[in-house]
C-alpha cells in the first residue's frame, strides 16, 4: 500500500468500553484486551492495519492520562509525543481539535483518518482502498468524508447515514462516494427497518477522512467554542508546555461529539458506501455476531462450561470457574474478576444502566 508522508491517522482511544462490562473496566477498557481471541489487542490491530498507509510517526492516539501506561506497553513504536492524553473525557470534538492542532505544527498539508480504537475490519485489503480512495478524494475536494457501512439487518445500536444519489457521480473516480442527506443517531426498530428498505441509508462507521485544511475550517465555522480554545495553544503543541496548556484547556472546554458539533451542521459531508466487514464491537452482541458458534449457536469461551438445553448465548467465563448452563436461549453470561452478568441480548443497551447502577450502590472496584 502506498504510504504518502502527509497521509496522518488519529485513533482515539479514551473510551471505557461500558457496554462490554464486566470484561471492560475503568481501568483496562475493552480497546486493549484481546477480546477476539487472535493474539492482538484492538488497538493493537487498529495502529497495525494504518501502519500499512501511514508512516508510523505520523499516526496519533488521542486516549486518557489513566491509559498513557498501556499505549506505551502495546504499541511500542509510539513515542510520548504521538500519544495525545486527555485529563477527562470531553467526547469527540475536543479530542479531534487537540489532534488537529498537534498535526497543524507538523505538516499543514495533512490529509487525516480519524477512527476508534476498537472497530473489527474483516476485509482489511478492501478497507485500506477504501480509505485511501478518500484520502484522494479529501486531497482534492474540500470534503468531510465519512465511511459508510451497508446494513445487513434493522440495527437499533448503529447511527444511519442517509445519501443522495445524485447523477453524474459527485466524484467519477470514486463511484460509491455519495453527498450525505441526513444523520440519524440509534432509530427504534421501526424506522431501523424502514431505513434498511428504503435503500439509500448506511451504517455509520465512525471512521472519518479530510485534509486538515478543510477539518480546521469547519471547526472554526461551526463549533469556533472549541477551535478558539485549542488555538490559543499554537506554539505549545510538542512541546514541554503542551501538558499544562491542555490540562488548562480541558477544564473550560465543552463536551460534545464531532457528529452533533461539526458533520450534522457542515454542507459539505460526504460518505463513501463501502462493504469491508465492519463491526463497532460496540456490544455483546456484536461480539456474538463475530466469534464461531459451537452446537446449538453457543459462542463459549471457558474450558469448564457445562451446557443444557440452551441456544444462541454468548458466554465468557474464566478457565478456573465451572458453569452450569440450564435453559438459556439468546442470554449473555460473562464472569470477569469479581462480576458475574447474566443479562438477555436483547437488553444489552440496558448494559450502561447497570454499570452506573453498580457504581452508584457498590462502588468504584466494581466498575
Amino acid at each position: 500500500m502506498p504510504k504518502s508522508k502527509h497521509n496522518f491517522c488519529v485513533i482515539m482511544a479514551g473510551g471505557i468500553g461500558a457496554r462490554f462490562w464486566p470484561m471492560s473496566r475503568t481501568s483496562h477498557p475493552k480497546q486493549f484486551i484481546d477480546i477476539l481471541g487472535t493474539g492482538e489487542t484492538l488497538i493493537q490491530q487498529t495502529f497495525r492495519r494504518f501502519k500499512q498507509i501511514c508512516p508510523p510517526e505520523n499516526i496519533y492516539i488521542v486516549t486518557n492520562e489513566i491509559y498513557k501506561k498501556l499505549v506505551q506497553e502495546q504499541i511500542p513504536e509510539v513515542e510520548s509525543k504521538q500519544i495525545l492524553l486527555e485529563p477527562s473525557r470531553r467526547n469527540t470534538a475536543p479530542c479531534v481539535a487537540y489532534a488537529n492542532y498537534c498535526i497543524l505544527a507538523r505538516d499543514p498539508d495533512a490529509r487525516i483518518v480519524v477512527a476508534p480504537s476498537d472497530h473489527i475490519i474483516l476485509k482489511e485489503n478492501i478497507f485500506l482502498k477504501n480509505i485511501l480512495s478518500a484520502l484522494k478524494a479529501a486531497e482534492e475536494n474540500d470534503w468531510l468524508l465519512t465511511l459508510g457501512v451497508r446494513p445487513s439487518r434493522p440495527d437499533t445500536g448503529y447511527g444511519y447515514i442517509q445519501f443522495l444519489d445524485g447523477k453524474p457521480n459527485v466524484y467519477p473516480s470514486e463511484p460509491h462516494i455519495k453527498k450525505v442527506k441526513t444523520f440519524t443517531e440509534k432509530p427504534n426498530l421501526e424506522l431501523a427497518e424502514t431505513f434498511l428498505q428504503s435503500g439509500d441509508f448506511l451504517w455509520n462507521s465512525g471512521i472519518f477522512i479530510w485534509s486538515l485544511k478543510s477539518i480546521m475550517k469547519s471547526f472554526e465555522k461551526y463549533l469556533p467554542e472549541v477551535d478558539i480554545l485549542f488555538k490559543q495553544g499554537i506554539g505549545k503543541y510538542g512541546t514541554k508546555d503542551e501538558k499544562a496548556f491542555i490540562a488548562n484547556t480541558y477544564t473550560v472546554c465543552k463536551s460534545i461529539s464531532l457528529d452533533y458539533g461539526v458533520m450534522e451542521s457542515a454542507g459539505n459531508v460526504y460518505v463513501l458506501a463501502a462493504d469491508f466487514g465492519w463491526s463497532d464491537l460496540g456490544t455483546w452482541g456484536s461480539l456474538y455476531e463475530n466469534r464461531i458458534k459451537g452446537p446449538n449457536g453457543n459462542s463459549v469461551v471457558g474450558k469448564n462450561v457445562m451446557i443444557y438445553d440452551s441456544s444462541n448465548c454468548i458466554v465468557n467465563m474464566p478457565n478456573d470457574k465451572v458453569a452450569v448452563l440450564e435453559g438459556l436461549n439468546d442470554y449473555i453470561v460473562v464472569e470477569s474478576e469479581n462480576v458475574l452478568l447474566v443479562c438477555k441480548k436483547s437488553d444489552e443497551q440496558q448494559i450502561r444502566q447497570f454499570v452506573n447502577d453498580v457504581l452508584l450502590e457498590k462502588g468504584e472496584r466494581f466498575v
